[in-house]
């Protein structure tokens, strides 16, 4: 980056992630002092968005989309929803203070490559712990429970004494009054990482009763393998749309369909192959995967050996031997693709000699 100034700062993940010598996903830029006025004094430079209330702005550079924040203070006067912003254009410690945890709260110098810790970040990084900066902080923002278990998942580090003393302490006394679209987006991150560890961790540690209070039980089949495998796009609702209750979660219509499918299919029991298929194959991947703590063998068996079968000919070919459209198109269909499930290796010939023959049945 070709932005240097003895104010700008690169911040949190970025500084130490550098430090773990692993990729990092965002570049996070901190000015000490006010960032859009910042902006605006430097060349070449395209300004994609501004948001004054959180001194805030983004920029386009080296073809890159990157996002300046001005230091800022800021408190929580509601728990468990936004803050407010008390100052902006703060030192740079007040800034850092009001970060999760101390491995975040780091900053590097764009001028000179100094980092500057004032929390102890360094040495929680070698020691592998992930700490909070206040007695408050879970009070405050209960999502950074779930930042925690997404850390120590993706880093292999692990809460330290006392932060995982508050945080036993938040989970026995939970305000529910909080900000369900910032745990969402918690829930998003931490579980399309598809990490078995983390939904372990996320229901042994009772940290899912953020989302309600009903007790839950992990499954005893392990997905993440199928979800490795047929990759479904909505990872994270595939461990999160299993607990009994998460009607306080503002899902999408297709995430709310992919946990009522799952729920339809609960006390259905399919006996053969020709069952299988038809149980699941007008069902999104997720609520089948979803399925399998039910009846692993069964979904096992349809995406491994099932789900591509096909039959080939349609209406058109039922007409060309003369028959006239009914019902018993559907039921032809089925009884086609009853064979094939038997025989996947039938030609379309074949499948028109078997519709003949179910016609001559039937």
């Amino acid at each position: 980056m070709n932005i240097r100034d003895k104010n700008l700062f690169y911040i949190g993940g970025i500084v130490r992630d550098e430090i773990l010598g692993i990729p990092s996903f965002d570049i996070d830029l901190t000015y000490n002092g006010n960032a859009i006025e910042f902006v605006k004094n430097l060349d070449n430079i395209q300004i994609l968005q501004v948001n004054e209330p959180f001194g805030t702005v983004r920029i386009k550079l080296d073809d890159k989309e990157i996002d300046i924040a001005s230091t800022r203070s800021e408190s929580y006067p509601q728990k468990g929803h936004l803050p407010v912003i008390d100052k902006i254009g703060c030192s740079l410690k007040e800034d850092v203070l009001r970060r999760d945890f101390t491995i975040n709260a780091l900053a590097k110098s764009t001028l000179t490559g100094e980092i500057i810790d004032y929390t102890g970040g360094l040495e929680d990084i070698n020691k592998k712990i992930i700490r909070i900066l206040h007695e408050n902080s879970f009070i405050d923002d209960p999502t950074r429970i779930l930042r925690a278990l997404k850390f120590s998942v993706r880093l292999g580090f692990e809460l330290d004494e006392h932060t995982k003393k508050l945080q036993d302490n938040y989970l026995s006394g939970i305000n529910y009054d909080m900000s369900y679209k910032r745990l969402k987006k918690e829930l998003t991150e931490t579980f399309n990482l598809n990490k078995w560890s983390a939904y372990e961790r996320f229901i042994s540690q009772g940290i899912y009763k953020l989302i309600a209070p009903e007790e839950f039980e992990i499954p005893q089949y392990n997905f993440s393998s199928l979800i490795e495998t047929f990759k479904p796009q909505n990872i994270w609702i595939i461990y999160i749309g299993l607990l009994p209750n998460i009607s306080n979660l503002p899902l999408t219509k297709s995430e709310k369909q992919i946990v009522e499918n799952f729920n339809n299919l609960k006390n259905i029991n399919p006996k053969n192959d020709f069952e299988i298929y038809k149980t699941f194959e007008n069902i999104p991947t997720e609520s089948v995967i979803m399925y399998s703590t039910i009846d692993n063998a069964v979904v096992e068996r349809y995406f491994y050996n099932l789900k591509d079968i096909d039959i080939t000919i349609n209406g058109n070919d039922l007409k060309k031997l003369g028959i006239k459209p009914s019902p018993k198109y559907q039921q032809c269909f089925d009884y086609v693709l009853k064979k094939k499930i038997l025989n996947p290796e039938l030609t379309v010939k074949d499948e028109i000699n078997i519709a003949k023959e179910f016609f001559k049945l039937y």
